[in-house]
């Protein structure tokens, strides 16, 4: 067998669907689309949730509850293993670690989480620690201070 014997399998292509080609196709005339009316027309689609002027079901439904979600604290995390960047005896304080790139905006403030392992000796500053920060923070010989 050589490149130009190669056939595709049969039933593996299909020819494009030509809308508004005689009778025979089954799809001339008016081409599968009905006779007349918006969706007969070119680019005339509804949108999904239009109820025919009726008042849509968004609209109907009560609205409850409250939500608090625009007032959440969010804070700024940053691992204890990141923290291994700083020499020994360093403060590191939420300002060091703006200045340096490590947090770009600290949003409600920063917390520490224990991702890693910390083997320098440092005197951590942030707003918040998890568990598994303030565990390693200890272990390593260094301290946490809650701002």
């Amino acid at each position: 067998m050589k490149l130009h014997e190669l056939e595709k399998n049969i039933g593996a292509t299909h020819s494009k669907k030509r809308v508004g080609r005689g009778s025979g196709s089954g799809l001339g005339k008016t081409s599968g689309k009905g006779h007349k009316g918006q969706k007969a027309r070119s680019g005339g689609s509804i949108n999904p949730v239009f109820e025919g002027g009726q008042l849509p079901l968004y609209r109907r439904i009560p609205k409850r509850g409250f939500s608090n979600a625009m007032f959440k604290t969010e804070y700024a995390i940053i691992n204890v293993e990141d923290l291994n960047n700083f020499e020994d005896g360093t403060v590191v304080s939420p300002a060091l670690l703006r200045e340096t790139g490590m947090v770009k905006n600290q949003l409600s403030g920063i917390k520490v989480l224990g991702e890693g392992k910390l083997e320098k000796k440092l005197t951590i500053q942030a707003h918040k620690f998890s568990k598994s920060a303030l565990e390693k923070i200890k272990e390593s010989g260094s301290t946490a201070e809650v701002i």
